[in-house]
């Protein structure tokens, strides 16, 4: 796994490489390693390379290829070992722990596509905050034509982003949409020339890095959870989210910085452990 999944840290931003070839799919080893990476990052510590050592502000997730795919989704050798609906179920349930734990990453997290985004390749874009695409990026959800469906949480979260007939559009077509079109609908936030969409990516994460860290993790918190309930609900998660920076020390620093005319200093939220995350 440490050769499937690997990662650097720099100012804050951590950027998680998969490397799976010879087209990067979600065998069960890369799924797991992923889950176990997006589980833990917001609390490990990692080294920079230049000897210092902090807590991740930003994630990016990239890919390695030769064959110019981001991620190709499914393992589809392990279509063929289903015998039952709970081997069905159980395979469901694995990718859905990946998928979710992405999604649920306490930093923000900004996908980097070059190259085609297949099946889960789509899915997992959509679980991060933030897509960057070239210029010469596709994308795809493609399972109906293996006889299965999007199960990685494309059929729930595409419509959220993009809407109903989109995401319908996407799905009940297998066809691939150019990095434009998946830019006009909305799964795509920015454009990016071919090749420079880890670079745009990174700034962005550098960007994001150098604001207060408790709460950028706050704000990201607040829209995840408030936008799927009523106004009135998403408010209060949204007070609930304000209060919680109280104590943090952000506050002062950052009213005290404005005053004196000068950048904030943010440091590190306390850690809950002293996992290293090690490059």
């Amino acid at each position: 796994m440490d050769t499937i999944l690997t990662h650097t840290f720099e100012d804050g931003v951590v950027t998680a490489t998969v490397d799976n070839p010879p087209v990067n799919a979600f065998t069960i080893e890369l799924t797991e390693a992923l889950t176990d990476f997006f589980s833990t990052v917001g609390d490990r510590i990692f080294n920079g390379p230049d000897g210092k050592k902090g807590r991740a502000r930003a994630v990016v997730l990239r890919a390695e290829s030769e064959r110019n795919i981001f991620i190709s989704g499914a393992d589809i050798t392990l279509f063929l070992s289903l015998e039952t609906a709970d081997d069905g179920r159980r395979l469901v349930q694995m990718y859905h722990r990946m998928m979710d734990a992405v999604a649920a990453c306490p930093v923000p997290v900004i996908c980097a596509v070059e190259g085609l985004a297949l099946g889960g390749g789509t899915e997992i874009a959509c679980c991060c905050d933030i897509r960057v695409a070239g210029e010469k990026a596709r994308f795809s959800l493609d399972e109906v034509r293996l006889g299965i469906i999007p199960g990685g949480g494309g059929t729930q979260r595409v419509p959220r982003l993009i809407g109903t007939g989109a995401a319908k559009r996407m799905i009940l077509t297998a066809e691939r949409i150019d990095a434009r079109e998946a830019h006009r609908v909305g799964l795509v936030d920015i454009l990016a020339p071919e090749g420079k969409a880890l670079e745009e990516a990174v700034r962005l994460a550098k960007r994001i890095a150098e604001n207060a860290p408790a709460a950028v993790r706050a704000a990201k918190l607040a829209v995840d959870r408030g936008i799927d309930v009523p106004l009135e609900q998403g408010l209060a998660v949204e007070r609930e989210a304000a209060v919680s920076l109280d104590g943090t020390g952000e506050i002062v620093e950052g009213a005290t910085a404005f005053f004196e005319r000068r950048a904030p200093r943010f440091p590190d939220i306390p850690t809950k452990s002293n996992r290293e995350g090690d490059t």
